[in-house]
């Protein structure tokens, strides 16, 4: 097969090929470089084509071929990278963790003492995330009136959990 043969069998193809190409690896330099990377092969294969039957397909089937061995290389990369960067879990961190998580523990049961509306301001505005104008929305405060709770429960919650800790300290 000479190259006028070969543009004029393979050519047509390049708009299926180039979309397919960047739905597979979604970048348009990469479709671009798969798609004549798949130009590549069939140019270096073409003494064995004799009659193809479905050029279309036969280039799709290339180009798929040819963009998935440079996904699972690319894939292969970062997986001989990973284990440089992984670190372990020092003693310190995993103690860490748990003093945290017990931290947390004590926090969330103080709050659940507090008198129901400091509760749920708090909770709404310091768990849930909600601004002030979701918290009004929700529980028919006045901007005013939940400020107010939250100070005091907040308030409230600091003096608790400092008597906590000191008595722990001792």
């Amino acid at each position: 097969m000479d190259a006028a043969e070969f543009k004029l069998l393979f050519l047509p193809c390049h708009p299926k090929l180039y979309r397919m190409a960047f739905r597979l690896v979604g970048n348009a330099q990469d479709a671009e470089d798969m798609v004549q990377e798949t130009y590549y092969r069939l140019w270096s294969k073409r003494e064995e084509f004799f009659e193809l039957e479905n050029p279309d397909g036969f280039c799709m089937a290339t180009l798929k071929n040819v963009c998935f061995d440079s996904i699972r290389r690319k894939h292969l990369d970062e997986a001989d990278e990973l284990p440089e960067s992984l670190t372990l879990m020092a003693d310190d961190d995993v103690a860490h963790d748990i003093e945290t998580h017990d931290e947390a523990v004590k926090v969330m049961d103080l709050i659940n003492r507090l008198p129901e509306p400091q509760r749920r301001v708090m909770t709404l505005r310091d768990v849930a995330d909600m601004s002030f104008d979701e918290i009004e929305l929700s529980t028919g405060l006045s901007p005013g009136n939940i400020r107010t709770l939250l100070s005091r429960a907040r308030k409230k919650i600091r003096e608790q959990y400092n008597l906590l800790l000191n008595y722990e300290r001792k």
